[in-house]
Parts: structure tokens; sequence; C-alpha cells
């Protein structure tokens, strides 16, 4: 297999995306900076805002993601005035409109949030990973997310009683039902779309970083090795790292040049250690250095 290549860029990505080819990319995992966040490193952007800055960049977006790839985006709504904004649910509106598909909704539980006291809610512990797609077939991978049975599946199932061995009718009236008997035997189950991750990490100098089981997890799932992945929001190179390590092509756009600095520090060694090509590109598009092994 061809070794994977690191493309790092240094610029705004609504420019830098231009410069990428149609079709060409098989995962978009990204987690833009969120309404009025991070403003003394990025500047913010205003809710009643965020929709509009956010179009140009979905449409490019749209133009390189491959038929066949999936695009996650990591967000979560501000509250504004005591309330919720709405930008989140107006912008999946809009992309909608653009020709995005509104495919799934994950949901990523921080295990160990922040712990803090608010008048008038509960600490916030989850955040949004939006799945969207530009047709209905796309590359899925579900049987590389498998989780094991547990422990309960030993006990439960060495007595399986007569109801267990047919499809039970639910005693809630909800229509559904189960059969006890089909889980004989399997190791594994799939998972649901609540993801149990909390939110250490490793890095401490940016200002919002994820942990890397999260872009880890979609990356199995979304694809193989030998594919492209793409981060137009790097920040200090969570995803681009881990798509590296996982033998899949990525590319990583940054705008503040500190920032660059973190994932070219962090991404580099790595490189070094292992056949691996990498290509650091200044906002203009020229190469910075180049290496291969």
């Amino acid at each position: 297999m061809k070794q994977p290549e690191t493309k790092l860029i240094l610029g705004d990505c609504r420019k830098e995306l231009k410069q990428l080819k149609d079709n060409s990319i098989d995962l978009i995992f990204t987690s833009p900076p969120y309404a009025d966040s991070r403003v003394n490193t990025y500047g913010g952007v205003s809710p009643d805002k965020y929709v509009k800055w956010f179009l140009p960049i979905a449409e490019e977006l749209l133009r390189v993601l491959k038929p066949t790839g999936t695009f996650v985006l990591n967000i979560k709504e501000k509250v504004v005035n005591a309330e919720r904004h709405t930008y989140v649910i107006e912008l999946i509106l809009e992309m909608r409109k653009q020709g995005w598909l509104w495919t799934e909704e994950f949901i990523w539980h921080k295990k160990n949030s922040y712990p803090g006291k608010w008048p008038n809610r509960f600490r916030d512990s989850w955040e949004r990973l939006i799945q969207f797609n530009k047709t209905k077939k796309f590359h899925m991978y579900q049987d590389e997310v498998m989780v094991p049975m547990g422990d309960w599946a030993g006990r439960r199932l060495k007595n399986l009683s007569d109801t267990d061995k047919v499809r039970d009718p639910s005693k809630v009236g909800s229509g559904f039902g189960k059969r006890i008997a089909n889980w004989v035997g399997r190791e594994k189950a799939y998972p649901t779309n609540v993801l149990h991750m909390a939110t250490e990490t490793k890095n401490r100098n940016h200002s919002a970083v994820f942990p890397t089981d999260l872009p880890e997890w979609f990356i199995k799932l979304f694809t193989k090795k030998g594919d492209w992945v793409l981060d137009p929001f790097m920040g200090s190179g969570t995803t681009v790292s881990v798509a590296n390590e996982m033998q899949r092509n990525a590319i990583g756009i940054e705008i503040l040049p500190e920032y660059f600095k973190l994932a070219k520090t962090e991404i580099a060694p790595k490189l070094e250690s292992k056949p691996a090509q990498m290509a650091l590109l200044d906002s203009k598009g020229k190469y910075v250095t180049a290496k291969s092994k």
C-alpha cells in the first residue's frame, strides 16, 4: 500500500479549500469555532451571523467531498439571553438547501465535563456531532466500531426462558419486542449513537482540544486505510495526527500560525519514525518543508 501523505496548510480555509480537487475527500471531521467562542484566539463569530459565515465553507466542503464520503461537524448551541440560540438548527436547514443530506446525529457525552454552577441550568456535558452526506449511499464500516457484549451477556444468556426464545411483545405497549436468544454466541454488538468519552487531553496549549478517541472512532467508521481525511479547522492537529497514525492520508488547514506550529511540532516527529510523506504549506500554497522516507 502506498505510504500515507500528511499535508498541513497555514491559511484561511475559506480560501485554501478552493485549492482542493472536486470529490477528493473521504471524511471531513472538524470542530469550527463555536459562535462567540474563542474570541481571544479566533475572533469569534456572532450567533446571528454564524450561518452566513459558515455556508460558503460548507459549499466548498460539499464540492471536495466524494459522493461516498461523510462530513461530521462537531458543534454546540450557545446560550444567549438565557436561552439556547437556534444557529445550529438554522445551519442544518440552510445546508440542506445547499444539497447536504442531514443523515444522522451523534452525541458526545463528556464523562468528566467541567463542574460548574449556573442559576438556571445544569453543567453542559454533551456536544453534537452532526453527520452530513452528499448521497444516500456512502461508505460506512460499522463492524469496525462494534463493542464487546459485556459481562451481562454471559449471565443473562445462560438460562433462557420460553419467552426469551421468541419475539416477546413489549409489556409497556411500545410495539417493540425482543428475542433474547438472538444474542447467544455473539461477542460484540453495534454501538449506539451516544459516545461516552472523557474530555481529557495531553495538549494543554490549545483552547478547545477534543480527545483523540473522538476522531479515531469516526475515522474507523467512515474510512479505510489509504482514504483521505480533512480537517479545515485543524487547531493543534488532533484529527490529522490520529488519521496519520491510522494510515490515512490527511489534510489540515489552520489559520493561526501559533496553532499551525503546534500541529507541526506534534505530527512531524511521528512521521520521522516511519515511512510517510509530509508537506507543510504556507498561506500562498508554497511548500515550507517536505519530508519523505
